[in-house]
């Protein structure tokens, strides 16, 4: 069905070429057309293929045995011109939006996308989350707010969080930690309460703070959680795979150029980033059906680079992708002879 319906596509797109693509599109055509369309038509269709892209990839293996969903919740701030964009200011003189991101770890597929001023706070976005009971929320720093993640404690969810510095607390319970690995070494395990005079109030539930250093990056790292099964290594490893989100956000930016916007709306921003989530959450439903063994990049150049031609999905990516992974490497030209004695 999605093969069929990039072919007609494709052909609507040649058909158009051949007959008044003669000459290059004008810029400011392409402006109209972003502040006209409204946005949330794109926001609508990015949903449904999320939901296409996330029932294929649903059981895809996870790098640690859970059976529970794992979720990555960040925010990434596009920047935008104040003179152009002036209806979203931005503090120091930069205006901007910030996209929150719930990003499905089973397949890194966004499962919920909100678009808002670079001004909002980042823990205002989990009020807008429907916690799914059993499933794991893995956050940095900016959403630990204690108000809000009591929530996850009365429907059921679990979230991994990096805690804030200073933390007022009292240790209820220690538990011996395991040995160490050659990557990871967990220095507490602990059950504490919240002692804060606000925070003794707005979180009455227990805690579980686990205090480890990354080898590799030399670091100490603080988390808190309301799960208190898993072994601390565990909690570990599903906040270092929070960098999934990150990737996620670089592979955005990189390859769908979201920071040159056709239209200075908000309309026409939110309907060009909606388009490049569409377009990511395209090729991986292309990549999952198809079982290409290729990146998601490379998938991406090579429609980028045949968007006109008229010819099967599977029969155009399996020779790219084939081609670029077996050929030959060829002779590189040397840019300087060889001198002799050295």
């Amino acid at each position: 069905m999605l093969g069929s319906t990039l072919c007609f596509f494709a052909r609507c797109a040649h058909a158009q070429r051949q007959a008044w693509f003669s000459s290059q599109v004008a810029r400011s055509t392409l402006a109209d057309a972003n502040e006209r369309r409204d946005c949330r038509i794109f926001e609508d269709f990015a949903m449904h293929l999320i939901g296409v892209a996330r029932s294929l990839y649903g059981q895809d293996a996870f790098g640690l045995d859970l059976d529970q969903s794992v979720y990555a919740i960040d925010s990434t701030i596009i920047d935008l011109c104040l003179s152009l964009f002036d209806w979203a200011p931005a503090t120091k003189g930069r205006a901007g939006v910030k996209v929150h991101t719930l990003l499905d770890l089973r397949g890194n597929i966004p499962a919920f996308i909100q678009i808002t001023g670079s001004r909002v706070h980042d823990a205002t976005f989990l009020d807008h989350l429907r916690l799914e009971a059993g499933s794991f929320y893995i956050m940095d720093r900016g959403y630990v707010h204690m108000a809000r993640l009591v929530r996850f404690c009365h429907e059921g969810a679990f979230f991994v969080v990096r805690s804030k510095y200073p933390l007022k607390y009292r240790v209820v319970n220690s538990v011996p930690t395991p040995p160490e690995t050659p990557s990871l070494v967990i220095l507490t395990d602990e059950s504490i309460e919240l002692t804060g005079q606000q925070t003794h109030k707005t979180y009455t539930w227990p805690l579980r703070r686990i205090e480890f250093y990354l080898v590799e990056q030399a670091r100490h790292i603080t988390l808190l959680t309301n799960h208190f099964d898993l072994p601390a290594s565990h909690v570990a490893e599903l906040y270092k795979s929070r960098w999934q989100v990150e990737l996620f956000f670089k592979w955005i930016k990189q390859n769908l150029r979201i920071k040159a916007f056709v239209g200075t709306s908000a309309n026409a921003v939110k309907t060009q980033i909606w388009c490049a989530v569409c377009t990511y959450v395209v090729v991986a439903i292309v990549k999952k059906r198809l079982a290409l063994e290729g990146s998601m990049h490379a998938i991406l150049q090579v429609l980028s680079l045949s968007l006109f031609e008229v010819k099967p999905l599977a029969e155009l990516l399996g020779e790219q992708l084939l081609n670029d992974e077996t050929g030959e490497p060829e002779a590189q030209f040397c840019l300087f002879p060889e001198i002799s004695g050295q």
